[in-house]
């Protein structure tokens, strides 16, 4: 190939991916296997002693895996990836590496109602603080750091309502407090906005959604932007401090621009365990290859159904970027011109009651706990996916009673209009 940097539709088929050595397979192999022979002690002793790169054990590192991690690591911009069992096992594996017991972080209040809950919860047995900030009033972030914050987590867009968050803006808050911003870039996709390109240092995804995209294998993904610090002012010991496990390697020092990537395997992935099955690895890689395809259909589609549904009498307010009337409109124009996702929500005139009802009568529609498949999907927050919160909590996160997210799929526009139109009428 030429010089020429390859473009995005060509990465997401050949990066990280070689025809097989042993074989001459063009398809990546899935390297089903727990372990990997070494060559010798010698070289045994250098791989769990970080000297050398190489395979021992499944739940540390899969040739499959690799792939995968090359290819959404190319796709995001980053210097290195790592893959995990599931978005929320990213999280974890990701805020272990930055924060002490005590520690605070700063998480956008518009967030999937399974963050929410993690950090809200879970979290506090580790004794890591969330502290919750409003996207749309960008000074609530200032305002929100102290001496104990560790990072700020955003989403590039926000799940369910589909807002578009302002990356750049919170960048500067990060940087500022001397911190790290993390974005979940699951909503979006690499396809239409790449938060590094933003001021993003680390991006994480569930890949069980649109990278993946067919609703069948479960996975998430970590990103090293390279561009963070991680010696400066000793705020981030499992970095820049000698790790005992490794003989005293500190990993800021030794690997650089991808420290943090590097960290997450060898001191969160090998520790807590969340490995990728190299099947699920194996479908993700084959969803990817498709991504621009199938994001520029979800979204043209999105819009079809967003804009049908701002004109329905039965509609209170659709919160849609993509349109022209939607307060993030603006911000979509700039961080995803492409279009503004295929996930967003609809209020009902009927309040919570019309809500559950319409969501039953929906046929072609799925009604489901996930996004990002081919297939449209439908659920009620408020009863579902964010049940846990107060009525003032799910009304600040998206969610109120009367709310029903939809993720638009790539049928036909028609065929999910029309599905719309006679569940509304019923």
């Amino acid at each position: 190939m030429s010089d020429r940097l390859p473009g995005f539709s060509t990465l997401a088929v050949h990066a990280g991916a070689q025809p097989d050595p042993t074989t001459g397979a063009r398809a990546t192999p899935i390297y089903q296997t727990t372990s990997f022979v070494f060559n010798d002690a010698d070289h045994a002793a250098s791989l769990f002693g970080l000297q050398a790169f190489g395979n021992i054990y499944t739940r540390i590192g899969n040739p499959t895996n690799a792939v995968l991690e090359e290819r959404v690591a190319a796709l995001e911009g980053g210097t290195a990836a790592l893959a995990v069992a599931s978005g929320h096992a990213a999280q974890v594996v990701v805020l272990q590496q930055l924060l002490q017991p005590g520690d605070e972080f700063i998480a956008a209040r518009k967030l999937y109602g399974g963050s929410i809950n993690q950090f809200t919860h879970a979290f506090k047995s580790f004794g890591w603080n969330v502290v919750w900030a409003d996207p749309d009033d960008i000074a609530s972030f200032e305002r929100a750091v102290t001496p104990r914050t560790k990072a700020i987590f955003i989403e590039s867009i926000a799940n369910p309502g589909g807002s578009i968050t302002d990356i750049e803006a919170i960048s500067t808050v990060a940087r500022k407090a001397g911190v790290p911003l993390i974005v979940d870039n699951t909503l979006a996709s690499p396809y239409l906005i790449r938060p590094i390109d933003h001021g993003a240092d680390i991006v994480v995804h569930s890949l069980t959604k649109f990278l993946g995209g067919h609703g069948n294998s479960l996975g998430g993904i970590i990103v090293d932007a390279g561009t963070f610090d991680w010696s400066t002012g000793g705020k981030y010991p499992m970095l820049s401090e000698p790790r005992p496990e490794y003989h005293g390697i500190r990993l800021q020092e030794t690997f650089g621009n991808f420290a943090f990537a590097i960290a997450c395997r060898v001191l969160g992935l090998r520790d807590l365990g969340p490995a990728l099955s190299p099947f699920n690895a194996f479908m993700i890689l084959t969803g990817i290859e498709t991504l621009p395809l199938r994001m520029q259909k979800h979204c043209d589609n999105a819009k079809a159904v967003a804009e049908y549904l701002a004109g329905h009498p039965a509609v209170a307010s659709v919160s849609y970027a993509g349109l022209p009337s939607d307060k993030y409109n603006q911000l979509a124009r700039k961080y995803a011109p492409r279009g503004a996702g295929a996930v967003f929500t609809f209020s009902l005139k009927g309040g919570y009651d019309a809500g559950v009802s319409l969501v039953s009568k929906l046929q072609l529609f799925s009604h489901l706990a996930n996004v990002g498949d081919t297939r449209s999907l439908v659920i009620h927050p408020a009863s579902t996916t964010h049940s846990q919160l107060d009525d003032a909590a799910k009304i600040k996160s998206g969610a109120g009673p009367d709310v029903v997210r939809i993720s638009v799929g790539i049928e036909d526009k028609e065929d999910l209009i029309a599905d719309l139109e006679q569940a509304l009428g019923a």
